[in-house]
């Protein structure tokens, strides 16, 4: 991350990223828009425009719009809080927590989800947007009655993803039987507190008037405006309202979990911080999560409260969207080099997951980032030299120091000699001394080495992967014509 830490963005970089946001207010896409880079304590960009509601100012990274499913990170803190005090197990089923709930199942019974499968969306239970979103203000009673009367099961619990809100309200039922308090109110002395998000709260009246963003869906007469709902038992899954600068905090705290030399500060120790960021749950491609399609081909999973993708060049991100009648928000982090973005966008569902995606990856892009490919280790190397000497000549006391007893019984060392002596036919006597440095071709992971050894007529390929014990030695060899 050292290698990447910036101070601010150059002229053409700055004018980019305010047309990214310049074009969602331009094209309708809604009235205003919203979002901030950072890295580490830096702020590197902020930029909004259009009408935080209709006819008053352009928004700055006070305004407060709702972030909706982004809260859902919110409810696996204090979750995870709660299992770290010992106060329950992630494995332990719902109806532990709320005994009214009753699955209706096609064909065999299945035991209720976990509370770690209704985290990590694995819960075999059906998505529900945007259904869930106009539920925010009902009773607890209501939503004990609601999975009283069944909830339909659609896959087997623990197996597949489905995103399900209705699995974050219930984990906020547990949240407060467990605890005796109100979701709001923990959440609220026990997060927002501690980290100082005073920007950030469940209801309207966490910001002055002229300080909110008013949520509008595009009609036939032109945006029409929508009112806030208020907190309830659905409060869990999106009930937060917040702005650029506190939810790019939120974001700051997660992510600095992901450093070299993180710090343990906050409500969350970094074990269960890190933990978040972690694919939980596989998400299938076509699943459509991906934010930009370019990006689509991407490994993508849910983690807990997060979800959680690796790039084969650009390397991992964690994000959570969320959308609202009247609003769409995202958060994102680039892992590699502690870089995060916010996004709000005051209509419904209007995409600023895009928003931040594009804005993020611009980023990446001007500094021609890249994860490093993996190295092998000094160990690694010095297997690879002893590999290398036993084809330039044969020590049988010296391979039975080197390589470990499967390697032989294996293919005996009779046979391995044998093709070897046929490949040096058709090859050609080796050139490279046995000492000198390897012709590298790449490492999987730093237990694994590549190299190229030169002949008279070709070269030999060679292939080896360590034991995973000390002294590590050679558990495979192999060896081919180049």
């Amino acid at each position: 991350m050292n290698h990447y830490v910036i101070h601010e963005f150059d002229d053409a970089l700055n004018a980019r990223l305010r047309s990214t946001l310049d074009e969602r207010v331009r094209d309708g896409g809604c009235p205003s828009v919203v979002a901030t880079l950072v890295q580490g304590e830096r702020t590197l960009f902020q930029h909004g425009l259009g009408e935080r509601r209709l006819g008053a100012a352009a928004p700055d990274v006070t305004t407060v719009y709702r972030v909706a499913s982004c809260t859902k990170s919110f409810t696996a803190v204090m979750l995870l809080r709660l299992r770290d005090r010992g106060l329950l197990h992630m494995d332990a089923p719902i109806t532990d927590f709320v005994p009214s709930f009753t699955a209706l199942t096609r064909g065999s019974k299945v035991d209720p989800p976990t509370l770690a499968m209704l985290a990590s969306m694995s819960g075999g239970l059906p998505t529900d947007d945007p259904w869930a979103d106009r539920q925010e203000s009902i009773s607890s009673e209501m939503l004990r009655a609601y999975v009283a009367a069944g909830v339909p099961i659609t896959s087997v619990p623990g197996a597949y993803f489905q995103y399900s809100n209705l699995g974050y309200a219930l984990l906020g039922q547990v949240i407060e039987r467990v605890t005796g308090r109100t979701y709001v109110d923990l959440v609220t002395d026990e997060i927002l507190r501690p980290l100082e998000l005073r920007e950030t709260g469940f209801t309207h009246e966490v910001a002055p008037r002229e300080q909110l963003a008013l949520g509008y869906r595009p009609g036939p007469a032109g945006w029409t405006e929508l009112p806030y709902s208020s907190p309830g038992a659905f409060s869990s899954i999106g009930g937060l309202f917040s702005s650029a600068r506190d939810l790019a905090r939120w974001a700051r705290w997660l992510s600095a979990a992901l450093g070299d030399e993180p710090e343990e500060t906050g409500p969350l120790s970094i074990h269960s911080r890190r933990e978040m960021q972690r694919v939980v749950t596989a998400i299938p491609e076509g699943a459509r999560v991906a934010t930009l399609a370019r990006n689509a081909t991407r490994y993508h999973g849910y983690g807990l409260g997060l979800f959680v993708e690796h790039d084969a060049r650009l390397g991992t991100f964690v994000s959570h969207s969320g959308g609202y009648p009247g609003f769409s928000a995202h958060m994102r982090w680039h892992a590699p080099t502690g870089l995060g973005v916010v996004a709000f966008e005051n209509a419904t569902y209007s995409g600023a997951a895009r928003t931040a995606t594009t804005m993020l990856e611009a980023v990446l892009e001007s500094l021609d980032f890249a994860v490093a490919p993996a190295r092998a280790w000094p160990v690694t190397r010095e297997r690879a030299l002893d590999a290398t000497s036993l084809l330039h000549e044969w020590n049988e006391e010296f391979a039975r120091r080197v390589f470990e007893e499967n390697v032989d019984l294996d293919v005996p060392f009779d046979e391995r000699r044998a093709t070897w002596a046929r490949l040096l036919d058709e090859v050609g006597a080796l050139r490279a001394d046995a000492s000198e440095p390897l012709q590298d071709e790449g490492s999987d992971d730093p237990f694994h080495l590549r190299w190229t050894v030169p002949a008279t007529h070709g070269a030999l390929r060679c292939e080896i992967r360590l034991s995973p014990k000390t002294p590590a030695l050679i558990q495979t060899f192999r060896v081919s014509r180049a």
